[in-house]
């Protein structure tokens, strides 16, 4: 399980999980099962029900009758826990991001320097593919995902590029792309250039901030009182979204009044403060660095 993935804030995330023996949990980005081996570890008659959407993930299954693991996208984890006739849960656990697999597998294409096709799926039921998100998508829509999602200043000059580029010859490959947009990166920052750009076409293709929006949404309804989310994102537009839910209950972060004019909120705040990784774990992870852990108790 550590070669597909080793978590990020492994003990801090358990610990504030705050897991009772006899709880209902879910993990909704299952991975390697890193979280879900600890939770299992601290529960005994209680239930897990894990997610993931990428049928890789189901290979480091945990064999445990206690844990229900399923092949879908978290976006629709009240549905399955429906199915499952379960209400509400003790606590939700999301690991954002993706996984060591997904990006050390070339095959993949999630990664720069990968020397096969720019596929970025998650979902490899899934028929549309980043390549195809560069070689058909217009200058304009180019441009609003490198700016929205890559957080790019040259957003259009960079989708104006792809799209001059393209109509000579068909984008496949990271270093097609690379050679095109590498007059863009600020020198010794090219790699941190070139990861905003893949994470702009990932979260496009995977539509990933609509389900994290949906996913937000669902928590309120499938926590008990006193149930507990922990959200570990690892970039500003994942955090920024998180931050404001678990303050406000919204995507903006404006607290709204209920009819007697008090502020209303569905959480308590946990840690007030972002949790990141100690210098330790960096050390030992040192993907684990860009990670933020957030904690809201349903009230």
């Amino acid at each position: 399980m550590s070669a597909y993935h080793i978590p990020a804030l492994l003990k801090e995330s358990i610990t504030g999980l705050n897991v009772k023996p006899d709880g209902k949990y879910v993990d909704v980005t299952y991975g390697g099962g890193g979280h879900s081996k600890e939770i299992l570890n601290n529960l005994k008659k209680g239930k897990l029900f894990a997610f993931d959407q990428d049928e890789e993930a189901l290979n480091n299954k945990i064999d445990d009758k206690r844990l229900i693991l399923i092949h879908a996208n978290f976006k629709f984890v009240k549905n399955f826990l429906r199915y499952y006739n379960i209400k509400q849960v003790d606590g939700i656990i999301a690991d954002l991001g993706i996984s060591f697999h997904q990006v050390d597998e070339s095959k993949r294409g999630f990664s720069f320097k990968s020397d096969d096709e720019i596929d970025m799926r998650m979902n490899r039921n899934a028929t549309l593919k980043a390549t195809e998100i560069l070689n058909n998508y217009e200058t304009e829509h180019l441009a609003r995902i490198f700016k929205e999602y890559g957080e790019l200043n040259q957003a259009w000059r960079i989708a104006q590029s792809i799209t001059d580029a393209r109509s000579k010859r068909k984008l496949e490959k990271a270093a097609d792309l690379l050679k095109i947009i590498e007059k863009f990166a600020s020198p010794k920052m090219e790699n941190k250039f070139y990861a905003k750009v893949f994470q702009a076409l990932r979260i496009e293709l995977n539509q990933e901030i609509g389900a994290l929006k949906e996913f937000l949404l669902a928590s309120t309804d499938m926590l008990k009182t006193g149930g507990r989310l922990v959200v570990i994102s690892y970039h500003s537009l994942e955090d920024r979204l998180v931050k404001n839910f678990m303050k406000s209950g919204n995507f903006n972060g404006d607290i709204e009044k209920d009819v007697y004019g008090r502020f209303s909120t569905p959480f308590e705040l946990v840690n007030k403060k972002i949790i990141v990784p100690s210098d330790e774990e960096v050390s030992i992870n040192p993907r684990s660095r860009s990670a933020k852990m957030r904690i809201a108790e349903k009230k």
